[in-house]
């Protein structure tokens, strides 16, 4: 099979992206070829393969389809998401403004700004453990203004990291925010590989280190994400981070937050409305908007 693939990055997170409206599914998706296209020695590489294929529901476009580079599907990707709305775009398959996508997360909304940016509505955040599912029986907690972190303690002083913090967030995936001191000191990988192993993650999670920045409402973040392992970056993870300084009163509502990542500068707002005290558990009133590059690197074909 000889397959017609565009390569696209959005803030250095990299994907191929393959329009599949009128391809057989189950041959393409299968986890070999995923892993064949996203192979960065055999294949085209990528942290992930995102498929636009023929919507399944009345109100989307199109659905769009997120594999990590294990060949894994997965719910969300918010820098892929921005790449699919550009790539749909710039094939002319797309209206002018704002249009529908069906993700295994549920709708999503792309919106291409006049600067050459896209933003992305990522729909609400959910600051519920149970929604990653992590199980949070017997941990030591702690309430920060609108959000419980957790303590994660390893058995084993030969991993090389002490206890941490971390607290959950849901943008259709899961996420676990830590704050560090030091961002490049961050164990990234080996947090991130003994968190995908953890028996109270048993669909794993992406495992974001993010450095505060209060002066500027920013923070600098480095993901491991499931699948791919550290990434340049992570936009449902950048926006895991800039919601969860936010519920925790760290960063302020009053303007977007800038998230710098290895790869760029994201920009988060967190439209919420609270019903209570740093109440935020009312969904309907609660959503994240996602903005940032998203460039076509080169187009191409390759024999399967």
């Amino acid at each position: 099979m000889r397959l017609q693939f565009t390569k696209m990055q959005g803030a250095g997170n990299d994907f191929v992206v393959i329009d599949a409206r009128d391809k057989t599914l189950d041959a393409l998706i299968a986890p070999e070829v995923i892993r064949r296209l996203a192979d960065r020695r055999f294949g085209i590489g990528a942290d992930q393969v995102l498929v636009v294929a023929r919507p399944s529901v009345p109100d989307a476009l199109f659905d769009y389809r997120i594999f990590n580079a294990d060949g894994h599907e997965v719910e969300q990707c918010g820098n892929g998401a921005r790449c699919f709305a550009r790539f749909v775009a710039d094939k002319g398959l797309v209206p002018a403004g704002r249009f529908k996508v069906n993700t295994q997360a549920g709708l999503i909304e792309p919106l291409l700004n006049e600067d050459g940016s896209v933003s992305v509505d990522m729909g609400p955040a959910r600051l519920d453990s149970a929604c990653l599912p992590f199980d949070v029986q017997g941990l030591k907690t702690e309430r920060h203004a609108g959000q419980w972190r957790y303590l994660l303690e390893p058995q084993v002083a030969s991993l090389g990291f002490a206890p941490f913090w971390v607290s959950a967030v849901s943008m259709g995936n899961p996420h676990l925010v830590q704050w560090v001191d030091d961002l490049q000191a961050a164990p990234v990988e080996a947090i991130g590989r003994w968190l995908n192993a953890h028996p109270r993650l048993p669909k794993g999670v992406n495992a974001g280190f993010a450095c505060i920045d209060r002066q500027n409402n920013a923070l600098q973040l480095r993901v491991y994400e499931r699948g791919a392992g550290e990434t340049l970056a992570c936009g449902t993870a950048a926006c895991a981070a800039a919601v969860s300084a936010l519920a925790q009163g760290q960063l302020s509502f009053q303007e977007p937050v800038k998230v710098a990542t290895r790869g760029g500068d994201l920009r988060i707002e967190w439209h919420v409305q609270k019903d209570g005290n740093d109440d935020y558990s009312d969904l309907a009133k609660n959503t994240v908007l996602l903005t940032g590059p998203a460039v076509t690197v080169f187009t191409g074909a390759i024999d399967l």
